[in-house]
């Protein structure tokens, strides 16, 4: 039996999860067959298997992947800003942009919900967290009016991943993204303090 490296180990993960992320944003995650992908990947199935247990478990692997580079993404956004709240807000905005970016939309808006049910668990609660932070900071400098922050981020989180999923599955998502867009800004400033 021949002994794999750590090195080597991981070397056929990121090879099986780049190809998929690869597969999936090309064909679907449904039109993708273990097979094809293997063999693009010049990989066997039992890699697969051995590092991700199934088809299923290798998606859930490339929407952890792309969670995290939106998130990059999106604190980047906030430090960025010179100004707290417009960092939250072009965060927000940020975030509903991303629905029509190909590989987010199809693999994460369309195929990570119909096959996953959408995003785990982990994922909502650090974005929830995530912005619970950064209303808790609005609150404190008096930008935004004093309230349950986790309630709020709660109900942010919930408008932005549901207007994101109706822009991605339209074929008029660039609309849908600038009605919902206008509706945010709406949305947002009824957050700011009176004497913002």
């Amino acid at each position: 039996m021949v002994r794999r490296t750590r090195a080597e180990m991981e070397q056929t993960r990121a090879t099986l999860l780049a190809t998929a992320r690869q597969c999936f944003s090309e064909l679907g995650y449904a039109a993708t067959s273990m097979d094809d992908l293997t063999a693009r990947a010049g990989l066997t199935r039992g890699a697969l298997y051995h590092h991700f247990g199934d088809k299923k478990g290798l998606l859930v692997a490339v929407v952890e992947q792309l969670d995290g580079e939106m998130d990059a993404r999106l604190q980047a956004i906030s430090e960025g800003s010179a100004d707290a709240w417009e960092g939250f807000r072009q965060r927000c905005h940020g975030y509903l942009r991303m629905a029509l970016e190909p590989e987010i939309q199809r693999i994460v808006l369309r195929d990570a919900r119909a096959t996953l049910g959408g995003a785990s668990p982990d994922s909502q609660r650090h974005c929830i967290d995530s912005m619970q932070r950064l209303i808790d900071n609005l609150m404190q400098q008096r930008v935004v009016a004093h309230a349950d922050a986790q309630a709020l981020a709660s109900l942010i989180y919930g408008s932005l991943a549901e207007a994101a999923f109706w822009i991605a599955e339209g074929e008029e998502g660039a609309a849908r993204l600038q009605r919902c867009s206008a509706a945010l800004d709406l949305l947002l400033r009824g957050l700011l303090h009176p004497s913002a």
